[in-house]
């Protein structure tokens, strides 16, 4: 058996296979509400034959937004648009969808990527003030965040709640608690961007806390049968900072709590980062989770060949891979990934017609 195409539980859904979608903004909302742009690339992604569709960060606070033209699921607005994207996907595909949500915290208030992505200072048209554990800046050209009081802290947890409830009446299957690439939760967890002397700071049993006490409220407040996994960033790629073995600890803590999964990628948090990229640069990361928690993992991060994503899942390193900016280069990777795995996969009827005549096997209707 092909393991990529086998399927796999990620608590209360099963994934037909082991390929997923990670989330990947788009920058095209209007006040927090998803246009009609997220209907086309959505509904695109839903026909690429994924095991797995985990949307755009949406962010629980419009201040929490990494720009102003994120997506958000704070408002009825929001939840209402989002909704009709769900729904307009579903007629056509029954692909599973989960909302990644988050607050940017300190990384929020920036220009749009392809506008150079520079931070905005609140007084600026399209800025706001920024908050986080401390008061501490992304970098030098960064403004100063706020340090956020325990009044922040309560207000933010209550968000969270109040955002994972809309995804949920949204018609989403779960959500995707955001702790990852230097945002507000991963800020908590990080040494670097913590220096707090309260309950939230110090120590990493303190540091953990924030994230632990939203997934454990999230959870609290929705039904069983709603999947919630969480990302991270398994290493801050600097010295003192967010390391692996932490997140190990982590990573168990949220095991411990029922978490449904964990995705595991890394980096974000300061701008003196040293990354070194390279196919499966983040793949060692997910083993050494995968060794020490009962949930599932999933591997990110240049996985863009079939029998590279196929070794991983077969040697035990993850149990599914995600793919990001190598699905929207191609929407059809996992058609593609099937033909060259010599197994067959399942389309939309109105796509049979499009397989090569030598792969007159590949897809089947879905």
């Amino acid at each position: 058996m092909v393991k990529l195409f086998s399927p796999l539980e990620l608590g209360p859904i099963t994934l037909k296979n082991r390929i997923i979608i990670a989330p990947m903004c788009m920058y095209a909302a209007e006040e927090g509400k998803v246009q009609p742009w997220h209907h086309q690339h959505y509904g695109m992604l839903a026909q690429s034959g994924a095991g797995l569709l985990i949307v755009e960060a949406s962010a629980v606070s419009p201040e929490g937004r990494i720009s102003y033209a994120d997506s958000g699921i704070y408002s009825d607005e929001c939840e209402q648009a989002w909704r009709e994207v769900v729904s307009n996907v579903g007629q056509y595909s029954n692909i599973p969808m989960v909302m990644q949500i988050g607050h940017a915290g300190r990384k929020a208030s920036t220009e749009l990527p392809w506008n150079g992505g520079a931070p905005i200072a609140p007084e600026i048209e399209n800025g706001w003030q920024t908050i986080a554990p401390s008061e501490l800046a992304f970098s030098d050209e960064a403004p100063l965040p706020k340090a956020m009081t325990q009044d922040d802290i309560g207000r933010l947890i209550t968000q969270f709640v109040k955002s994972a409830q809309r995804a949920h009446k949204a018609g989403f299957s779960g959500i995707e608690l955001h702790a990852a690439h230097g945002y507000l939760l991963h800020q908590f967890l990080s040494p670097l961007s913590n220096q707090r002397s309260d309950q939230f700071g110090g120590s990493l049993e303190n540091r953990m806390r924030l994230p632990l006490t939203i997934f454990d409220a999230i959870k609290a407040a929705l039904p069983h049968d709603f999947m919630i996994g969480v990302r991270i960033s398994a290493s801050d790629w600097a010295d003192n900072g967010w390391d692996i073995e932490q997140s190990i600890v982590f990573s168990q803590a949220l095991d411990a709590r029922g978490c449904h999964y964990i995705h595991v990628s890394s980096g974000g948090l300061t701008a003196q980062q040293q990354i070194k990229v390279a196919p499966n640069y983040q793949v060692g990361f997910a083993d050494a989770i995968s060794n020490n928690v009962s949930m599932p993992v999933i591997a990110v991060g240049l996985i863009t060949q079939a029998q590279q994503a196929e070794d991983i899942i077969c040697e035990g390193k993850a149990d599914a891979i995600a793919l990001a900016r190598g699905i929207l280069y191609n929407p059809r990777w996992p058609w593609h990934a099937a033909a060259e795995l010599g197994v067959t996969i399942q389309a939309a009827p109105q796509y049979l017609r499009c397989q090569p005549h030598e792969l007159k096997s590949l897809l089947i209707r879905d």
